[in-house]
């Protein structure tokens, strides 16, 4: 091989490769909102709520309500999907501020933790006690 191939070859640089953990999206996002939904609503009872007022948290938030909601527990449907197939999220989420899990809500990149970090920071400020009003930012 000549010396100007060698110095060609040298000074190609390979593409960088992905990592296998860039690549990939958080596991939360594969768990079925069936999973999570009689988590919500045992947090909210145990604080003397009801599933009543964690299914008007979700309505405020997704726009889903009543059979909708039934059927996409039913279905069983991934985080993603729930999100993803929202009937209408509510146009004033900016409004949600605050802290879930050590992360302010309204500084999370991706849009999909940010959706599922509001559901949480919502289902949360129920369980503390907050008047709805204040919790459906009214």
């Amino acid at each position: 091989m000549g010396a100007a191939k060698k110095k060609v070859l040298a000074t190609k640089k390979k593409a960088p490769k992905k990592s296998a953990a860039a690549a990939k999206k958080p596991r939360v996002f594969a768990i079925s909102f069936a999973s999570l939904y009689p988590l919500y609503v045992q947090k909210a009872e145990n604080k003397g709520r009801s599933a009543a007022e964690v299914d008007q948290v979700i309505a405020w938030l997704t726009g889903y309500a009543g059979k909708r909601l039934q059927r996409a527990i039913d279905a069983k449907v991934d985080l993603e999907t729930f999100f993803a197939e929202a009937p209408r999220m509510n146009p004033n989420v900016d409004r949600i501020t605050g802290v879930v899990c050590g992360v302010r809500v309204e500084e999370i990149e991706d849009p999909l933790m940010q959706k599922i970090r509001y559901l949480d920071k919502l289902v949360d400020e129920l369980a503390r006690g907050k008047k709805m009003e204040s919790i459906l930012r009214a």
